[in-house]
């Protein structure tokens, strides 16, 4: 049976627990760094398992996520100075699973969002992917219709980095793809977690802004916005 969402946040505090503890005892008892070690992996390997079997109930809670994230980079920040390396990999396979998470959140969500814009898409594709010589491109979620086409970068907390990377991807969308010169060319972040911050510039930059609005996700730009075409 799947288990709820109220689950898998516990199991993302009890990870955040875990990091607590494994810095306490880095502090205190080195002679058993390679205890706590063992038991981190533990746990992550139980996190992967249950966040697995979860993951078409998970549309919920979003806020208290965002409220986790910001205690579990907090406690990362420490551990690393203490130099962590497992901690460092286990915020890397959570961070990819978040990820995966929005991501399969979104893309049932994104005809329909951008229908309701007027934008008539129709079809969807997943991790878009390139690779010619030492340059390459990766489209997480792609929806098009025959003259449109909307790249659609998803992250589980977004960034301004994360932006201005997907409008260096967007640049060399058509060049690297072709088959899409003759589409009009849009481009959109989603994520779990934006700071308004990174939200107003992405809506500056010509992107739609996808996150979590009530109990559904919505496209954030006001009715003013006018999207940037490549």
């Amino acid at each position: 049976m799947a288990t709820t969402a109220d689950e898998v946040w516990q199991l993302l505090g009890e990870l955040i627990q875990a990091q607590k503890e494994t810095e306490r005892m880095l502090k205190e008892q080195r002679e058993e760094s390679e205890r706590a070690r063992q038991e981190a992996e533990r746990r992550a390997r139980e996190l992967d398992r249950r966040f697995q079997e979860q993951r078409e109930e998970s549309e919920r809670r979003f806020q208290e996520t965002e409220r986790l994230l910001k205690e579990q980079t907090q406690e990362t920040e420490r551990l690393l100075k203490e130099g962590s390396q497992r901690v460092d990999q286990q915020l890397g396979q959570l961070t990819n699973r978040l990820g995966e998470f929005v991501e399969s959140q979104v893309r049932p969500a994104a005809v329909r969002l951008f229908q309701e814009r007027g934008i008539e898409v129709n079809e969807i594709s997943s991790d878009v992917s390139l690779q010619k010589g030492q340059e390459g491109i990766q489209i997480d979620i792609l929806v098009v219709n025959r003259t449109q086409a909307i790249a659609i970068e998803v992250k589980g907390k977004l960034s301004q980095d994360d932006v201005d990377e997907h409008l260096e991807r967007l640049g060399k969308f058509k060049r690297l793809l072709p088959r899409y010169e003759s589409f009009n060319l849009l481009g959109a972040v989603a994520a779990m977690v934006i700071p308004s911050d990174v939200a107003r510039y992405a809506y500056r930059q010509g992107l739609f802004v996808i996150a979590q609005s009530g109990e559904d996700l919505a496209i954030l730009n006001d009715e003013k916005f006018k999207p940037r075409a490549w």
